[in-house]
């Protein structure tokens, strides 16, 4: 996911990307515990757009406040 179609994204609609990706990194997770994971690469992708997701999510919130 880009940053950019974050961006356009409303608050209501960051938050519920947010709990998806989390959602799909613990299911990631538990899939390379038990040795089912095709592409581990995955968790490192997801892991990334969560840390974007929550960086968008800070700056609007700083944009807001002032």
């Amino acid at each position: 996911m880009k940053a950019a179609e974050l961006r356009k994204m409303s608050a209501a609609e960051l938050s519920k990307k947010l709990a998806d990706l989390k959602e799909e990194l613990f299911n990631l997770r538990f899939q390379h515990a038990i040795n089912q994971l095709d592409n581990p690469m995955r968790i490192e992708a997801v892991k990334k757009d969560i840390a974007r997701v929550k960086t968008i999510m800070r700056a609007n919130e700083l944009k807001d406040a002032e």
